[in-house]
Order: structure tokens, then C-alpha cells, then sequence
């Protein structure tokens, strides 16, 4: 069914509360982000927001979801592949529908950076978590690396674009006239 649970998933706990408290707290802050944004009137479409916003807010989410999973006392590795495996497999149909959404979306011209930090990034992260949740009961060691590393890169790629965002917020507030 599974590999026995020790010696392997507790000494990631560490990695885990920290990936996942992280995810947590960055989460908020991108709401206090969105809030004062629309407070100073640098609000964006829905479909600006869908394209480049919310998504950070799902890759913030889905690290916080793995951390969770795999912090749970399962009895084996059969469990937490197949919770990892349905979270990727949400994140790459995801991030499919991003792509949708910023090629759609009109205010925002997006360049490469965009591309690879919008979708490229994501679904290399999501398919790596796909492929090691599938077969982590049965080769756990090396999947519970890619597993670390593609919530790493989910995290990171949050955090790339949380700042771009507010970069770019705050440039787009400079620029208009009479303020």
C-alpha cells in the first residue's frame, strides 16, 4: 500500500510548517495588497485581476494545501500521493485557464517574463508535483525532493509575482496625471 511513514515524512516537518506558514501569511498579505490598491484607485479589471492577481493567490493556497498534506498523520504514502496528485492536476487545469485569462485580458500588454512567471513556471511545478504525487508510495525519497521543490517554486513564483504586481501598482499611480 504504501511505504512505512518512518523514518521519512517527519523530517520534513520543519520544511513544511515554514513552506506553509509562509504561504499562509503571504496569502494575506496579497489581500492587504488588492485593498490598498483599490484605495488609492489603482484598481484593475476582473479580468486583470483573474489573469494576474488571483493566480498568485492559488499558488499561495495550493503550497499552503501540500504543506497540510503532507503534514497529516496518514498511515502510508499512498494518501498523501494521491492528495498532492488531484491538488496538481487542479493547478495545471488552472493554469491552463491563466493562460486563457491573460491572453484575453486587454489592459496589460504581457512580455516573456510574463509568460514564463504566468504559466511557464506553474505548470512546470504543477506537472513535477503531478508525476511525484502518482508515484510517491513507491519511490518516496526522490519524490519527496520534487514534491519540496516544486512548492518551493510554486512559493517563489507567488512571491516574483505578488511583486511585480505591486510594482507595477505603484509606477501605473505614478504616472497619472493630476494625482
Amino acid at each position: 500500500m504504501g511505504h512505512a511513514l518512518t523514518p521519512l515524512l517527519p523530517g520534513w516537518e520543519s520544511f513544511y510548517v515554514i513552506i506553509g506558514s509562509s504561504a499562509a501569511a503571504l496569502t494575506g498579505l496579497v489581500f492587504v495588497v488588492i485593498v490598498l490598491g483599490a484605495e488609492i484607485g489603482a484598481g484593475a479589471s476582473t479580468g486583470t485581476v483573474g489573469a494576474f492577481g488571483t493566480p498568485t493567490v492559488v499558488h499561495f493556497c495550493t503550497v499552503l494545501l501540500d504543506a497540510a498534506i503532507l503534514s497529516a498523520p496518514w498511515p502510508g504514502l499512498y494518501g498523501p500521493g494521491i492528495g498532492l496528485a488531484l491538488a496538481a492536476v487542479l493547478g495545471l487545469g488552472y493554469t491552463l485557464v491563466v493562460f486563457g485569462r491573460v491572453r484575453r485580458q486587454t489592459e496589460y500588454k504581457p512580455v516573456l517574463e510574463d509568460w514564463i512567471w504566468h504559466t511557464v513556471l506553474p505548470l512546470f511545478a504543477y506537472a513535477a508535483l503531478l508525476c511525484s504525487g502518482l508515484i510517491l508510495s513507491g519511490h518516496p525519497e526522490p519524490c519527496l525532493f520534487a514534491v519540496g521543490g516544486s512548492v518551493l517554486l510554486l512559493l517563489f513564483i507567488g512571491i516574483h509575482n505578488a511583486w511585480d504586481a505591486v510594482l507595477y501598482i505603484a509606477l501605473e499611480r505614478r504616472k497619472k496625471p493630476g494625482d
